[in-house]
């Protein structure tokens, strides 16, 4: 006789625990979405910072020379040309005559360094964005051809020791640059907020 008892402790068990189930679920979703927005905009924001860094590094040691890459010295305030070593040790590719050629000119070194500045500048600050992608792709395609990847052998037939015949850092800096135009990157822990509403910059979207 008690048997017939245990079925009346299930009725309505599992539906309050449903219905709780179902009102959360909307709640937990928004939030799983936000932290997840959140964190993708701050790890774009360190990219961005740490890209930026990058450019703007070059042109410090470039600059002054402070004995890593550029040697105590040679720097760019001492007389020492931003351009010659690189362009004129170009020893493979389809502009290796006209890259020599250019290896010290000043309008060379102006431009280079400039351009480490500039997109250094903006890509630490989260500011222009846009050209700053433009720009860097620009300026890391000419150094890709400089080093020309998919060449096996150098001009002289020795071994060129590419380590990939299409994929290196210079394509990767590129894409990198690209991706934080194209998500806004600047708006977490940088000044793109602010900059977009600047009213020069409102009405030329492309300086975002």
């Amino acid at each position: 006789m008690a048997v017939h008892n245990h079925p009346q402790r299930h009725p309505g068990f599992h539906f309050p625990s449903l219905r709780r189930t179902r009102t959360a679920a909307p709640e937990s979703a928004d939030t799983t979405t936000a932290a997840a927005t959140a964190t993708r905009a701050h790890v774009f924001a360190g990219l961005r910072v740490l890209t930026g860094f990058v450019f703007l590094w070059a042109f410090l040691d470039k600059t002054f020379g402070f004995g890593y890459a550029t040697q105590s010295g040679n720097g760019w305030i001492d007389g020492g040309s931003p351009t010659k070593g690189f362009l004129s040790g170009v020893a493979v590719g389809p502009m290796e005559s006209t890259l020599h050629a250019w290896a010290g000119d000043a309008w060379a070194d102006w431009l280079f360094m400039l351009g480490l500045l500039g997109i250094g500048l903006a890509v630490t600050a989260g500011i222009g964005l846009r050209l700053a992608a433009v720009a860097g792709t620009t300026m890391m395609a000419l150094m890709w051809i400089a080093e020309w990847p998919p060449a096996k052998h150098l001009s002289d037939g020795a071994a060129s020791m590419s380590t990939n015949p299409f994929v290196d850092y210079h394509l990767i800096y590129a894409v990198v640059l690209i991706a934080l135009a194209a998500v806004g990157a600047g708006a977490t822990w940088g000044l793109g907020r602010a900059w977009a509403r600047l009213p020069f910059v409102s009405r030329n979207r492309w300086l975002l």
